[in-house]
């Protein structure tokens, strides 16, 4: 889908905001603090229905205001769509062309989107659950039928480790001398969810490793583009488990999750490990380095919707340039892939930067710059 006009009403920190985009390439421009991010939020919003920033909802509606609204219009086959968003505390309600939805995976196919922000260096640099949740979203992209798997999942992981505090807490009854209690039943009820999520488990696992396996050639030849140098960079997915099967991992751990009261086995504990020339990417790499991995990670995911859908995802690049030094920024802008993309940026753009669109922020609305000539640093900031 790609996106022609979004409307913002009690948004962050916008009480009105209409902006039209262009189907190519546009650029955001305006000092840091103005909304450029917010912007930027409500756009991936549209198509996600989470923060990339892990707000709450409530913060995302104005101060002192009841509910936000996002409402954009796009085109998909050749026919026009109408998303719209009411975000009010503790809950987000949502309609395509006027029809509510009833699960959130019927919004995930109508809009597409790949955001990449400052924080993403926390895809190379953070613990394991920022990986696994990048793969994930992917899969969702790919197919938002999966959002039931993880939400199988996800279920399963929380009815184990209930059970298991419950007979946790009935085995510390039982050294200080209390009566048994109905761990016995618990334990064959555990027995059912261990089957449950050896079952999810191995089918989200292999198609985390299945997607993994695609995503790293792209992954290689981004860094390469942004970096222009000819490393090899390496992705290990790490399972939490070393045995063929899950199930008997699960079973194998089964004292040692009662003795914590949680799951230790699962897709929940994997990780992915990444390396740049044989270097371990998060202790032995430069921050110049994780960030282009992060990117290039990004811009890879990308690429692979791109390849298997019908049209590429919305790209959405938030003051990633400030993060990246010249040459690197400039190989960016020069190899943006194919598609809408909406860049923000509070220092202008590399010399000889030719958007489709340039709108500056300020005063609280954004203003269309005519454009003569190339955008150079500090033209419009």
């Amino acid at each position: 889908m790609r996106l022609h006009t979004v409307w913002l009403t009690d948004f962050r920190n916008y009480e009105t905001l209409e902006i039209s985009l262009d189907r190519g390439f546009t650029a955001i421009l305006g000092a840091n603090g103005v909304g450029k991010t917010n912007l930027v939020e409500s756009l991936a919003l549209l198509a996600t229905l989470k923060s990339f920033r892990r707000a709450p909802t409530d913060s995302l509606v104005r101060k002192g205001c009841d509910k936000a609204v996002i409402r954009a219009t796009g085109e998909r086959g050749g026919r026009e769509v109408l998303i719209e968003l009411e975000l009010a505390k503790g809950k987000t309600r949502a309609q395509v062309n006027r029809q509510p939805l009833k699960r959130t995976r019927d919004l995930l196919g109508a809009l597409r989107v790949t955001v990449f922000g400052p924080d993403d260096l926390s895809l190379v640099k953070e613990g394991p659950a920022v990986r696994r949740e990048f793969l994930d979203d992917l899969i969702l992209a790919l197919d938002p039928t999966a959002d039931g798997v993880l939400s199988d999942l996800d279920r399963i992981v929380k009815q184990r480790n209930a059970l298991l505090r419950q007979l946790s807490q009935a085995a510390r009854g039982r050294r200080s001398g209390g009566e048994p209690g109905a761990d016995e039943a618990a334990g064959l009820t555990l027995d059912v969810w261990d089957t449950k999520l050896a079952a999810a488990g191995e089918h989200l696992t292999i198609r985390r490793e299945n997607l993994l396996a695609d995503l790293m050639p792209l992954v290689t030849a981004s860094y390469r583009e942004l970096s222009d140098s000819d490393v090899d960079v390496v992705a290990t997915y790490v399972r939490s488990w070393t045995t063929d099967t899950m199930a008997p991992a699960i079973a194998a751990a089964r004292d040692d999750d009662v003795r914590r009261g949680s799951t230790s086995i699962g897709p929940h504990r994997d990780d992915v490990g990444l390396s740049i020339d044989g270097f371990d990417s998060r202790t032995e790499c430069s921050q110049g380095e994780q960030r282009t991995l992060a990117l290039a990670m990004r811009l890879a995911g990308h690429r692979l919707l791109a390849e298997r859908l019908d049209e590429p995802p919305l790209l959405l690049l938030d003051d990633v340039l400030s993060e990246l030094d010249p040459d690197r920024a400039r190989a960016l802008l020069a190899s943006l892939p194919p598609g809408q993309t909406v860049i923000t940026s509070a220092q202008g753009l590399p010399p000889d930067t030719v958007p489709d669109q340039v709108l500056e922020h300020r005063g609280g609305a954004l203003h269309p710059v005519a454009q003569a000539e190339p955008v150079t640093e500090g033209d419009a900031s």
